[in-house]
Formats: C-alpha cells, structure tokens, sequence
C-alpha cells in the first residue's frame, strides 16, 4: 500500500511538481485500497474454492471402498471444527460432501479445475491430501479403492504417490504413538524413513537434510504465505510434530544427535 502511494506521489512530483505531488499521493491511496480489496476478494474465492473441492472430493473418497462409515462421518465433522468454519460454511461443506459421494461426479474433472484455479502451491495441495487422509483413516485403515483414489487425486494435482505413501506415513507415524505396545518397533522405523522420504541406506547427512527440508516447507508459517486459509494453521502444526515424531524415531534407531 505504501509503496504504491510513494511511487505515484513520485510520479505526480516528476510531472506536475508540488501540485502533482499531493494529486499522486491521492491516486496512489485509492489504487492501493482498490488493490487491497481485490487481493482480499481473490483470497476469499480461493479459501471458497479449497473447502468446497475438499469436502466434494472427500465424499467421493469416503465412498470408495463402498460405504461411508459412521466414523468418516464424525471425523468429518471433526474437521469442520477443525478448520472453524461458520454455520454457512459448514452446510456448504456438507453439500459438497453429499455432491462428491453421489453417483455420477466428476472426481477428475473436479481436482482438475481445483488444480488450474489453486495458487501453484505443493504445500497447498499437500495440506489437500492430509484432509482427505484424516478422513478415510478414520476406521483405522486405508482401503486399497481408498489409496487408488487418492493417487489419482494426488496425480491430478501434479503430485505423485510418493507424496500420498509420504502423508500415510505420517499418519501411521502419529498413530504408533498411542498404540506403540501394538505395533513394532521395526514397523515404526520403517514408518519413520518413508514419513521423511528416505531409505534406510541413507546417511545421516542425507537423513538430516531431508528433514531440514521437511521442516521448512511444512512451517506452519508458511500457510498464509501460500494463500492456505488461516484455520489450516492447526493442521500444519500437527503435520511438522508428525515430522519431527519421525525424525526422532530414525534418530534414536541411528544413534546421532
């Protein structure tokens, strides 16, 4: 805003002196509120466009295996908390969800124009995936029409299924945390280099680095940086403690600090 108004001051000055200068000033304070405005208006429709694709496609997702569950249901809703939505945006969201799991939708034609209207964000799209993952793990597994679905989804959006293997690690990760006596220690580990997107050859400089990377692309930060809505905040934090969970899990496997 202030840039904006000093250069058209500036640009008055240059052409009409003093007098100029105060008429740019004014110019340049209207162009900047108008601009402000716009951007304002362009980030509603894409925070409108984000939750609309991501309840339709979660829909579509939660019927996959052919059902909808009782406990996709109320995770759903958990996430309309989740990300605060108001009333009006919580009855748009159910709509959309109804829209995605009815017979007949579009999925692909529906991420495609997700894809094409979405400032190009991988993180944006990430945070996309996560949502849909919290979804279809809410009876504890993901069904095999499930992971299909998700990586023609994650395809669509430029991503690949490394990225959807990535996010249900994750995931597996969080869990093992409150499940740890039921689950192996190896299948921890192995949850933990596929959540950082190595291998076990890796080197503790590769493994560091990995997640160093990890950490500064997920910074929670970073969401409204992305044009993310600011209720996804949460969720991005919960992403980098999963990060973070992985790496300590691979740390102490390895014996570095």
């Amino acid at each position: 805003m202030f840039l904006v108004v000093f250069i058209c001051a500036l640009v008055g000055l240059w052409l009409r002196g003093g007098t100029g200068f105060f008429v740019g000033s004014a110019v340049g304070f209207l162009l900047g509120s108008f601009l402000r405005a716009a951007a304002r208006k362009r980030l509603g429709q894409v925070h409108a466009n984000f939750l609309d694709t991501t309840f339709a496609v979660m829909g579509a997702l939660c019927k996959a295996d052919g059902v909808v569950t009782r406990e996709e249901i109320q995770v759903v809703e958990q996430i309309f908390g989740r990300l605060n939505l108001s009333p009006e945006q919580k009855q748009a969201a159910k709509a959309a969800f109804n829209r995605g799991k009815a017979e007949g939708f579009d999925l692909d034609a529906t991420v495609r124009q997700f894809a094409r209207s979405a400032p190009p964000s991988p993180l944006l799209f990430q945070m996309f995936l996560r949502l849909q993952l919290i979804a279809i793990t809410a009876d504890g597994q993901v069904h095999p029409a499930e992971h299909e679905m998700l990586v023609r989804v994650a395809r669509g959006l430029g991503l690949s299924e490394y990225h959807v293997v990535q996010l249900e690690s994750l995931l597996r990760g969080a869990a093992h945390g409150a499940t740890s006596r039921r689950v192996s220690q190896e299948q921890q580990l192995e949850d933990a280099y596929a959540a950082l997107g190595v291998t076990r050859e890796a080197s503790e400089a590769e493994i560091k680095r990995a997640y160093r990377k990890m950490i500064v692309e997920n910074h929670p930060d970073r969401v409204a940086a992305k044009g993310l809505p600011e209720s996804m905040r949460a969720i991005a934090e919960e992403r980098a403690r999963e990060i973070n969970a992985a790496y300590e899990v691979v740390k102490k496997a390895r014996g570095f600090n």
